[in-house]
């Protein structure tokens, strides 16, 4: 492939279905990723502190890392857009009569309203949590923030039903991977919706898991005060 097919490789259906299908592989390993992060939670206040510093024990490598999925995020969305505004171009007029198909699924048919609810639960989870707009925030008491946030019933839900349309969102992202990447074959289609099905359950169920643990009285917040220069000012100045 010559240099300048490379650099206008955006611009065709396979290089558009191309960049969704890594910029979805990475923001997935994120989302698979921050779970498994938030899971300190249940560990207590001690252990969640811990890896809160540790997140920032590293200079720039959050500024990296959130970089490279804003990134993904602007690229995954832009070339969802494209891809759905060159499928209207050439099929302006819906059929009268769908063929039920494999692949028409109700997961597929949502994924525009899916992607759409997931990016306003993005700008809220960041607001809510990274950056404190809220009642409660203390960048020294990480435990704390997460559990006094989950107790408000109107959040906690919020948070459920954006996991929910992020599973079916996983669902076909998924199972429609292989098939943008060039990799699918009828063989192993069974082993494609197996593990497109597996990654949407455990994530979804790992994610809702989090505020309804809160809501039903199971983790409860702490009078421990932690103190680390890596996540701000200190109470009292102290160090």
């Amino acid at each position: 492939m010559t240099a300048a097919r490379v650099l206008t490789l955006h611009r065709t259906t396979v290089g558009k279905k191309a960049i969704m299908a890594v910029t979805g592989a990475v923001l997935v390993a994120f989302v698979v990723v921050h779970m498994v992060g938030n899971f300190q939670l249940w560990l207590g206040p001690e252990q969640m502190h811990a890896y809160a510093v540790k997140l920032r024990a590293v200079p720039g490598l959050l500024f990296i890392a959130r970089a490279v999925l804003l990134a993904a995020v602007v690229l995954h969305v832009w070339s969802a857009v494209a891809l759905t505004a060159r499928n209207s171009d050439a099929r302006p007029v819906e059929y009268r009569h769908r063929r039920r198909d494999v692949t028409t699924t109700y997961a597929a048919r949502t994924m525009m309203w899916s992607g759409a609810i997931l990016a306003l639960f993005i700008v809220f989870h960041i607001l809510h949590l990274t950056l404190g707009y809220g009642p409660y925030h203390d960048p020294q008491a990480v435990y704390n923030n997460v559990v006094y946030g989950f107790h408000d019933w109107r959040i906690s839900t919020f948070y459920i039903v954006a996991q929910l349309f992020l599973g079916l969102h996983l669902y076909h992202g998924a199972w429609a991977w292989f098939s943008s990447l060039g990799w699918a074959n009828p063989r192993f289609e069974r082993a494609r919706r197996g593990f497109a099905t597996a990654l949407a359950v455990a994530v979804t169920l790992g994610n809702v898991a989090i505020p309804v643990t809160v809501m039903v009285g199971l983790v409860h917040t702490t009078a421990e005060t932690f103190c680390a220069p890596e996540l701000g000012p200190c109470p009292g100045g102290s160090e």
